[in-house]
């Protein structure tokens, strides 16, 4: 070989020695980058509040959280052992008196309940019916629940009472009427960002096609979540949701992560992120994880339902104060009869994605499916409704009752339902045929009916025409917004026995093994791969599904009671 020229050794010298003092000093040169970078917000911050204020809130709030969550992870990482040998006194002498604690707890929890169901009721005495409600669906729960003398009512009493206290906040308080409307407002904005795509790809046709004007939004949004996910933010706030879950009520980290990752992704995607745990996991753990699923809507389809024109603060709330619900009413439905291997577990892994390219890809490629999905669906199913009416007429008319329809047996069968809920009788038989329109089809077909009647009432319409009700008042609008905010029907029944049990696509994401698999091969590879979350226990969960869908139904109905005593 030959021997390399005097020059370029010359020239890299200094360069292998530049490389190896910035080696060494690595560290050093870290935090003068972050040094500079952060002083240029800091003065990028300032200078945007004092030009304009109003116009930075936004900034305001997220620069908060980042520095509260930063904060946090930075005192856990370097005094969380030293915090916690100061407070260790504290938690022995909570721990010894835990009985008497727990019983002052309870009846100071009772009786402040009890004075404002005193208080707050005389103004409004509707809301009674509310609070009536809450208690007739967990006296028929327990009632058919499958273990009654084995129920836990520590879940079931803190599910509860954060799901009450979150909805107080939201609904009753200012600061969480505005905090939460400003939210709905600032994802109303951001889900507009999905025309500059769609418009691109569909022209005109987005302002007046559904096809082309709301299941876009699923694409943008489900690979936002993807970019989410591969940031590892979706993963930090869904372990900080199960943990406080967790700890309050008493349930495992596996099932509690599921249902609280529920709350943000659907009712298959959850369960991937404890995918190597649930072949081990008991009968009530998979039904909790399964009636979360049923309980809430993905944010991927909320942001359809925002584009109808339901209330986006209401949305989001439903799905929030659902997850803790779906929790406890999943422990009473099917209460924890077996010793869960996870019980102790500490730390369940949450994996994150390897690029952020791919991460915007496998997102757009995993909506597809679903978009295909909830098309097919909305086509076979508004045809079907429209045959089944056609046929009620006929049987109808052959004794004098042309105008029987499938809603109109609904608003019958499902009026009681709607009444407890805190609607108000007259307009209970409208909201009654919605639900029932969620339980039998779907809830795309639902929002989209009440859509229609929000459209009717904002566009001034008469409000009976013809002895039929155009449109619903507003307080009814929320309590119904509320009882749809879920997945469960029978038409989802296939589709979680299938999500669980059967070969499906899988994000990549996902994936732990496909960031070295990626890096081992030069080939591209798809975005999805076929794989299942859990063949083994396909029996257990199909034996287990029909009760958990109702346990999910009644989920979404509290939830509805919860915003009927608070509104």
């Amino acid at each position: 070989a030959s021997l390399p020229n005097n020059t370029t050794v010359h020239v890299s010298k200094p360069i292998n020695a530049t490389e190896d003092y910035i080696k060494s000093h690595s560290q050093t040169f870290k935090y003068i980058v972050l040094g500079i970078l952060g002083a240029g917000y800091v003065a990028y911050f300032i200078a945007a509040c004092v030009l304009n204020f109003q116009r930075a809130i936004a900034l305001v709030v997220l620069t908060s959280l980042a520095v509260v969550a930063t904060s946090f992870e930075l005192l856990k990482k370097y005094k969380g052992k030293s915090i916690s040998r100061c407070f260790r006194p504290a938690v022995r002498c909570f721990k010894s008196n835990l009985r008497w604690i727990k019983w002052i707890f309870i009846v100071l929890v009772l009786v402040l309940l009890l004075l404002w169901l005193v208080l707050d009721t005389s103004k409004r005495p509707e809301q009674l019916i509310s609070f009536g409600g809450v208690c007739m669906f967990i006296l028929l729960l327990f009632l058919f629940s499958a273990h009654r003398t084995a129920v836990s009512w520590r879940p079931l009493f803190w599910g509860l009472g954060m799901q009450f206290c979150m909805g107080l906040f939201i609904i009753r308080t200012e600061p969480g009427l505005i905090a939460f409307e400003w939210l709905g407002n600032q994802v109303k904005v951001f889900l507009d960002y999905t025309k500059a795509g769609s418009s691109f790809v569909f022209g005109d046709l987005i302002a007046n096609i559904f096809a082309f004007q709301a299941l876009p939004i699923i694409v943008f949004f489900s690979s936002v979540m993807s970019v989410l996910y591969f940031l590892g933010i979706m993963q930090w706030l869904i372990l900080k949701i199960s943990w406080v879950m967790q700890i309050t009520m008493g349930t495992s980290p596996t099932e509690t992560l599921s249902v609280a990752g529920n709350i943000f992704v659907g009712q298959t995607e959850a369960p991937l992120l404890i995918r190597p745990y649930l072949k081990d996991m008991t009968k009530s753990e998979i039904h909790a994880v399964m009636t979360g699923g049923f309980a809430t809507i993905a944010g991927s389809v909320m942001g359809a339902f925002i584009s109808f024109g339901i209330d986006a603060s209401s949305l989001i709330s439903a799905s929030v104060m659902a997850a803790p619900c779906a929790m406890a009413i999943s422990k009473l439905s099917y209460p924890e009869t077996e010793d869960s291997p996870f019980k102790s577990e500490k730390n369940v892994k949450v994996d994150c994605g390897c690029n952020i390219l791919e991460a915007v890809s496998s997102g757009a490629s995993a909506s597809i499916g679903l978009v295909a999905n909830i098309a097919a669906n909305l086509i076979a199913f508004l045809a079907i409704l429209a045959f089944i009416n056609q046929a009620l007429s006929w049987f109808g008319g052959m004794v004098g009752y042309p105008e029987v329809t499938f809603q109109l047996i609904c608003s019958y069968v499902f009026m009681p339902v709607a009444f407890m809920m805190g609607i108000p009788y007259d307009e209970s038989f409208t909201v009654a045929e919605l639900i029932g329109t969620k339980l039998f089809l779907n809830e795309f077909v639902a929002y989209e009916k009440l859509s229609e009647l929000k459209s009717q009432r904002l566009s001034g319409m008469d409000e009976i025409i013809g002895g039929e009700r155009q449109w619903i008042s507003i307080r009814s609008e929320i309590i119904t917004t509320y009882a749809l905010c879920g997945f469960a029907n029978f038409s989802s029944l296939g589709i979680v026995i299938g999500g669980l049990c059967e070969y499906f696509a899988i994000p990549r994401l996902f994936q732990p093994q496909y960031c070295r698999s990626l890096m081992m091969s030069n080939t591209k590879s798809l975005c999805l791969s076929k794989a299942s979350i859990c063949p083994s226990r396909r029996g257990d969960i199909s034996s287990l599904v029909l009760r958990a869908m109702i346990t999910g139904t009644c989920v979404s109905l509290i939830n509805a009671c919860i915003a009927g005593q608070s509104v």
